[in-house]
């Protein structure tokens, strides 16, 4: 019999000094069920560091969606949800989920996540194998006649250019709406986001052949609306 096949699903939401504030990872297998997870806030990162956030932002990301960033994660603590851990009680952690598992790292945009996790003093080292997940949903699913049609119907496009070229979304919660035939805003809580949202993602492209040799990085130029769909 074969060796059953764990995943390490990362996800983390970051302070204004590009450390990690709110760190988690959820242990699956290839059918989605999990079997352990991590969701602590970062102590000496949170509450010491300014959560992310853009000035110029009129959504999440801006200062209105700040306040209620952080009124939610204090909810959380006071509520049990989140426990403030320190960075070695994190590493700790890991280690023996590596230990126990052996899973496979992966993460929306992971190169993100191991940057911010590196700053913060996580150590991602001990993961064996590794696969981003944001390229294998690009070269998987986002490429699909299917998904840019449904990008559409749900505004799931922006402007990337100066010449205003509008492109398709290849976030976690288009992706994860387009598998799930709905499409539903992440909290951006770092268990939550892997949880929901990410879990999803890699239960469907576990599903396909030959996955790993359709991961691609993404493109603008090739998600661009002009080049898919013309008026009527």
């Amino acid at each position: 019999m074969a060796k059953k096949q764990f995943y390490a699903i990362l996800d983390t939401e970051t302070t204004m000094e590009n450390t990690v504030a709110d760190f988690a990872i959820v242990v699956c297998d290839r059918e989605g069920t999990i079997y352990n997870q991590c969701a602590v806030m970062v102590k000496d990162h949170y509450g010491r560091f300014e959560l992310f956030h853009d000035k110029a932002a009129n959504d999440i990301w801006g200062y209105a969606g700040l306040e209620r960033r952080k009124a939610n994660y204090v909810d959380m603590l006071n509520s049990g949800r989140r426990m403030l851990a320190s960075v070695n009680a994190i590493n700790a952690w890991i280690n023996q989920a590596i230990g126990k598992y052996n899973p496979e790292l992966t993460a929306y945009n992971l190169a993100f996540d191991q940057d911010k996790c590196q700053k913060t003093g996580i150590d991602l080292s001990g993961f064996k194998n590794q696969f981003c997940l944001w390229q294998a949903s690009v070269g998987n699913i986002c490429q699909t006649k299917k998904y840019k049609q449904f990008a559409l119907e749900n505004h799931g496009f922006n402007s990337v250019t100066s010449q205003g070229n509008m492109t398709f979304k290849t976030n976690a919660e288009m992706v994860c709406g387009f598998i799930q035939g709905e499409f539903k805003t992440e909290p951006h809580t770092a268990l939550e986001d892997a949880r929901d949202f990410e879990l999803p993602i890699l239960r469907e492209i576990l599903k396909k052949k030959n996955w790993r040799e359709k991961i691609t990085p993404y493109n603008w130029r090739e998600f661009q609306v002009k080049d898919n769909f013309t008026a009527k």
